[in-house]
């Protein structure tokens, strides 16, 4: 029997997902772990599919036939999953290689802690630097004070730190609200109750809204989601998206703005999505005034161009 499923979408990453799928496999060697890999391909223009058939031939592929993102792309394979008896499923971003033991350590830490719904590794850079992925959730203020101008403008804002735990450490097994969703084991029980991905979201905030369902699986006070530090998982991050910086920045603030709708209501998500335009004015005017001034004229051009489509698209 199956224990443990392990879903990957991927967008045009065929390199990073190849290295990615031998980690996983390095990974769950000797493990007495029964597992299968699912890969959903977004309609990839980088030969992604002929690799896999080529090279991996045990790994199950869908093929989505268009771009359907995060969300979407990983509920093609939820779906089929809930309909069986897998215990624990694996979502895992193409852009990531578990290192050693990492994925056992997180079934096993699940097996043994049925209170919990989710758990997740520590991620890290390439250079092995900790890659900030703990959080709580946000508050009205973090809606404004993260990821934005003001973010880059006062980087140690009280809003920002406390959404990233940055006053824990990380090191430690510890609970959270949840946690970035490039690494996360969860418990097929819960994703029956809490349901799967809010397909409303392209990519960005999913994982944020979806987690918060899942802890509302659990009754009680304490929190069903942890950090598990001592399985590490590298995460190349932002391979996919940077393929498309226009587009990323669109859909992240996007999902925000939705996310702050579904929270808080039309009037907070006017008022936010009127700040971000803002922001992006703000970057917009920047940029020019740098590409006037003759510094790095291409890159500026490149940023402009970027700032003007996320100006008139969100």
């Amino acid at each position: 029997m199956i224990e443990l499923a392990i879903v990957i979408v991927s967008w045009n990453v065929r390199d990073l997902l190849c290295r990615c799928l031998r980690a996983v496999e390095a990974s769950l060697a000797g493990s007495g772990i029964a597992y299968e890999i699912i890969v959903v391909d977004n309609q990839s223009a980088d030969g992604t599919p002929e690799a896999l058939r080529a090279a991996f031939p045990r790994v199950r592929l869908i093929e989505a036939g268009e771009n359907l993102g995060f969300a979407a792309g990983n509920n093609l394979a939820l779906r089929e999953l809930l309909a069986r008896d897998v215990p624990f499923i694996l979502l895992l971003n193409p852009d990531t290689e578990p290192v050693g033991d990492a994925i056992p350590r997180l079934v096993r830490f699940l097996e043994r802690r049925p209170d919990l719904v989710a758990v997740g590794p520590q991620l890290r850079y390439a250079d092995g630097g900790v890659q900030s992925s703990r959080r709580r959730f946000p508050t009205r203020m973090t809606f404004f004070w993260e990821s934005t101008a003001l973010d880059r403008l006062w980087p140690a804002n009280p809003w920002a730190h406390r959404y990233r735990c940055a006053d824990t450490p990380d090191d430690l097994a510890q609970p959270v609200d949840w946690l970035v969703g490039a690494a996360l084991l969860v418990r097929s029980e819960a994703i029956r109750q809490a349901g799967l991905l809010d397909e409303r979201f392209f990519m960005y905030s999913e994982e944020l809204e979806w987690e918060r369902r899942l802890q509302q699986t659990r009754a009680g006070g304490s929190s069903a989601i942890w950090h598990l530090p001592e399985a590490t998982v590298l995460h190349h991050e932002g391979k996919s998206s940077d393929q498309a910086p226009a587009r990323r920045h669109i859909h992240f603030n996007r999902s925000k703005i939705l996310l702050a709708r579904m929270w808080y209501g039309w009037r907070f998500a006017g008022a936010l999505r009127a700040f971000l335009r803002l922001g992006f004015a703000y970057e917009l005017g920047l940029e020019t005034l740098k590409a006037r001034l003759g510094h790095r004229p291409d890159m500026r051009q490149q940023r402009i161009a970027v700032y003007w489509q996320a100006l008139r698209e969100i």
